[in-house]
């Protein structure tokens, strides 16, 4: 007998093989690649759709991905159903995988949660600069299902894990359009308190940049007496974007603009700063 006879069965047998696992093989890839393609489309698509409405630019983000792995998950399903994985079976190792998953990795579970927390409740948005614990600083750029981008002051990007924000204090700087600049000026006992709280109007007056509407008047008072001398308080309102600059230049100009008292005073006694702070 011919040996290749004897070799005919597993050759039709890989050849059948071959060809029916092959091709599902290839289905499989197909529709992989072809489900990636499609996420991504579909994720610049409701990017460009939510950018053209009024959409909080911290959603769009989030409801991209969610689109995006939506359309990946479906694709994954059908590829394995190419090699007669049926859904539900699918479904329940993906429900039991997700179960050992979800306690493995439950401080990324609450990174997602706090993100979405985040998204609905929106103590802050994208472009907001906050404070929270330790070292989160800085502008808010994106906030993501697991971290939240900042940019620091001096343009470095920290990446904050969600759960770390929800579940400390933070302090939205932005949220208010105006903010209140105080000021602890000091003076010598022997200097006349009344010239002092003069030349602070005077200073404050000229600042076109400080508010004197009704509700936030510029606030000048004696807060205090203390064993150096007397204790001034300044409190102005300004506009957010101006705090920086009005709260230095004060700074500069208090200090001489405060003069001596008209009699003697004794050596080395001038007006001394307090570094801001409420009195």
């Amino acid at each position: 007998m011919d040996p290749l006879n004897k070799l005919r069965p597993v050759y039709d047998f890989l050849l059948t093989a071959g060809v029916t696992y092959g091709f599902n093989v290839l289905m499989a890839v197909l529709i992989l690649l072809a489900g990636w393609w499609v996420s991504n489309r579909a994720a610049n698509a409701v990017k460009r759709a939510l950018s053209r409405t009024n959409a909080d630019a911290t959603f769009t983000p989030v409801m991209a991905s969610l689109v995006q792995w939506a359309i990946r998950v479906v694709a994954i399903v059908a590829a394995l159903g190419k090699f007669g994985v049926a859904a539900a079976s699918i479904l329940t190792v993906l429900g039991a995988a997700g179960l050992a998953i979800g306690l493995a990795l439950q401080g990324t579970l609450q990174n997602i949660a706090a993100g979405l927390m985040l998204l609905l409740l929106r103590p802050f948005k994208v472009g907001d600069y906050i404070e929270g614990i330790g070292t989160t600083a800085g502008t808010v750029n994106e906030i993501g299902l697991f971290t939240t981008r900042l940019t620091k002051s001096d343009g470095v990007i920290m990446f904050v894990p969600n759960s770390s924000i929800w579940a400390n204090p933070v302090t939205n700087f932005t949220v208010n359009d105006r903010r209140r600049v105080v000021l602890n000026v000091i003076i010598p006992e022997d200097q006349d308190i009344e010239e002092s709280l003069a030349s602070l109007h005077r200073i404050v007056e000229t600042d076109p940049r400080i508010i004197h509407d009704d509700k936030t008047k510029p606030w000048i008072a004696v807060s205090d007496y203390i064993d150096t001398g007397v204790k001034l308080n300044v409190g102005v309102w300004t506009s957010r974007t101006d705090y920086a600059n009005v709260q230095a230049d004060l700074l500069r100009q208090i200090k001489p603009g405060i003069k001596p008292a008209s009699k003697p005073t004794a050596p080395g006694t001038t007006a001394a700063l307090d570094a801001p702070g409420q009195a």
